[in-house]
């Protein structure tokens, strides 16, 4: 089996029963905190989807949109995390 049909045939569908998985946990989060990990979470499930298609295509354009992602995915989850601090002190 080559690297091609590797990332094809297992980690392709092992990143989409990750996705299904974390979604259902997005959805039926109790708190907002676990809604908030779930999404960057999905975020990264879909960084490494990006990074799987980029081997498979030999495209490395696509890894550099994977770090913008990456990037984006690390600011969002801290502006997350400062606005559940303010609104903590505020209760």
């Amino acid at each position: 089996m080559t690297i091609d049909g590797f990332l094809v045939y297992i980690i392709l569908p092992i990143l989409s029963i990750a996705i299904l998985l974390v979604f259902i946990r997005f959805l039926m989060g109790p708190a907002l905190s676990d809604r908030v990990v779930a999404l960057d979470l999905l975020i990264t499930i879909g960084i490494a989807t990006i990074a799987v298609y980029a081997m498979i295509s030999d495209q490395s354009a696509f890894l550099d949109i994977a770090m913008i992602f990456a990037l984006i995915a690390f600011l969002g989850t801290v502006a997350f995390s400062y606005y559940l601090e303010k609104r903590k002190k505020n209760d």
